[in-house]
């Protein structure tokens, strides 16, 4: 009897978790998955404080929105650099990405773990990166971080 309700539970419980749809699942084509890809590495570049793979990905006239300020390349580098922002952390939930000839745009919906001037901030956003495919390597033009709700969704 307990073999029977154990397995019936199973059964039931695989078919809602087949049934279930994430809404951030997306198949992506081989160049779309070569941007999503660049993003979360950019992440984790941040995270790391790693400015030379950062310097390298950034166009020199890209620019950053934060909440506190717009600033450009060579500022954005020494924030990461000095820890000024630590980007410890972005779990990203939702993923859009538009192609437009050799430009992409591609929409993060994040909760970000920083320390922002020695607090701990814990943030939902939404972020916005530009890039654009120059000879054979994508060079981010720009990222603008926008404050959102938990609930807050991408149109996809």
């Amino acid at each position: 009897m307990k073999t029977t309700i154990i397995g019936l539970f199973l059964i039931i419980l695989s078919a809602q978790l087949s049934f279930a749809q994430n809404p951030g699942t997306k198949s992506f084509t081989t160049e779309e998955q070569e941007i999503v890809n660049l993003s979360k590495e950019k992440w984790q570049w941040m995270a790391d404080k790693n400015v030379d793979k950062l310097a390298t990905l950034f166009d020199d006239k890209s620019k950053f929105v934060h909440m506190s300020g717009t600033w450009k390349k060579d500022e954005e580098l020494d924030i990461i650099k000095t820890g000024r922002i630590w980007y410890q952390k972005a779990d990203v939930h939702d993923i859009a990405l538009e192609l437009f000839d050799d430009t992409a745009i591609l929409w993060n919906r994040i909760t970000l773990e920083a320390i922002v001037r020695e607090n701990v901030a814990k943030t939902e956003f939404t972020v916005t990166e530009i890039y654009q495919k120059k000879g054979k390597e994508w060079k981010l033009l720009g990222l603008t971080f926008s404050s959102v709700r938990d609930t807050h969704t991408i149109a996809h």
